[in-house]
């Protein structure tokens, strides 16, 4: 098992070009399900998590192959409606294939999926509003199997909990619904207006991107496409963060800062000297104090970049507090950080972070896919060398980090 070596501290310098999203490119992966017609997809990340969806998409008869940087998809050939437990278990992201499956074959058969340990996140959103279009759901032996005979529905559903699985889920599904399907309290990420805007440009008619109330019209056919994914807004988050605790200067290229508004807003806030463009942000060195962040649905502060926000808050300049209130189990890196010397309390959705401490290097094991992210950005500001195990978390959501973080100037590689 390969493990990350990280000698620090360390001052970044240079320029970061951001991969395109993962979060995007899943559910976009399984709307090719959708369309018999070829799908041309550009530079897709090569990610674990991307290649566990590329091997589904293969498993239930797409034939892909590629031209330079782009990945061609023919769902024409499409001869299964069952994505098995030996694909799905590693990866919570399989489960987008339910709606694309039940949309275009009436039926489908989806192993209850796997994937990071951060929390229960049950399915009963997607399915129970499956439901509500017409679809008869059974779980049999660790399976969902839906069948729609007479094909979906549309109608009204509205989500219990913005859930950004279940928007996207419910959006596939109801592109070839009869009549209109309104998706309300719909959750707001900018992963879910790229997928309709990818939908929109195969022939799908849907409006309302952007806002709590996405509107579909059910259409008879999808056309062929060629379509490129937003950058990857977490990706970007954690090198800002990265030139942060290093009170370096570097400069994070190839996304939209709209998309990490609330973020940059806060770090800002705390004193972080930014420079915005229209597709890249320019760190400088900056004198941070603390903070108290909660996080919280699109547009709110992400889930998804809590754990790197407590690793830097280990370097700030006072006390912090972050309440998380997505999911229940996401502070895993606590004690790993406490590890490295970082001086942190938890009491239950809550932690207070005493700083500023001089982290000293220890060995420390990764536990989901952010929380690996903040012990790499700890790393590089800890005394010595520091050794990461179980890094195949992290290579589920950052592509070529180790090649990224050594072009910044990072001391930093993989070992067996």
């Amino acid at each position: 098992m390969q493990k990350l070596k990280v000698n620090g501290p360390v001052k970044l310098s240079g320029e970061v070009a951001i991969s395109r999203a993962k979060n995007a490119y899943l559910p976009i992966l399984a709307a090719v399900l959708l369309t018999d017609k070829e799908v041309r997809l550009k530079n897709l990340p090569d990610l674990r998590d991307i290649r566990t969806m590329l091997k589904l998409l293969e498993n239930l008869g797409v034939t892909i192959s590629k031209d330079g940087d782009t990945t061609i998809f023919d769902a024409s050939t499409l001869n299964s409606h069952e994505a098995t437990y030996d694909l799905v278990k590693t990866m919570r992201a399989s489960i987008f294939v339910l709606g694309p499956l039940l949309g275009r074959l009436n039926k489908a058969k989806v192993s209850l999926p796997g994937g990071c340990a951060i929390g229960t996140r049950p399915i009963d959103i997607h399915l129970s509003n499956l439901e509500k279009m017409g679809a008869k759901i059974d779980l049999n032996a660790g399976y969902v199997e839906a069948n729609s005979e007479t094909g979906l529905k549309g109608v009204k559903l509205p989500l219990t909990f913005p859930s950004v699985g279940a928007t996207e889920n419910l959006m596939m599904a109801a592109v070839y619904a009869e009549g209109t399907t309104v998706i309300e309290n719909a959750a707001m990420e900018p992963e879910i207006d790229d997928l309709a805007n990818f939908l929109n440009a195969m022939g799908a008619k849907i409006s309302g991107i952007g806002t709590s109330k996405i509107t579909i019209e059910g259409v008879k056919e999808l056309c062929s496409t060629d379509y490129e994914a937003i950058g990857d807004r977490i990706e970007a988050a954690t090198y800002v963060i990265a030139g942060l605790m290093t009170n370096s200067s570097i400069k994070v290229t190839n996304f939209n800062p709209e998309h990490l508004e609330f973020v940059l807003d806060k770090l800002k806030e705390m004193g972080a000297q930014l420079e915005i463009g229209k597709d890249f942000v320019q760190v400088s060195p900056s004198k941070l104090k603390g903070a108290k962040i909660e996080t919280a649905p699109y547009p709110g502060f992400p889930t998804d970049v809590q754990a790197q926000m407590v690793a830097l808050f280990t370097q700030v300049d006072g006390n912090s507090f972050v309440k998380e209130n997505i999911f229940e189990n996401r502070f895993m890196h606590v004690p790993e950080l406490m590890r490295l010397g970082a001086q942190i309390t938890q009491e239950g959705k809550a932690v207070f972070i005493e700083a500023p401490q001089q982290l000293k290097a220890a060995p420390v094991m990764c536990t989901d896919l952010r929380a690996s992210a903040a012990l790499v950005l700890a790393a590089l500001c800890a005394e010595g060398e520091t050794i990461i195990d179980r890094i195949y978390h992290l290579e589920r959501g950052y592509e070529n980090l180790t090649m990224k973080l050594q072009a910044l100037g990072a001391t930093i590689e993989k070992i067996d």
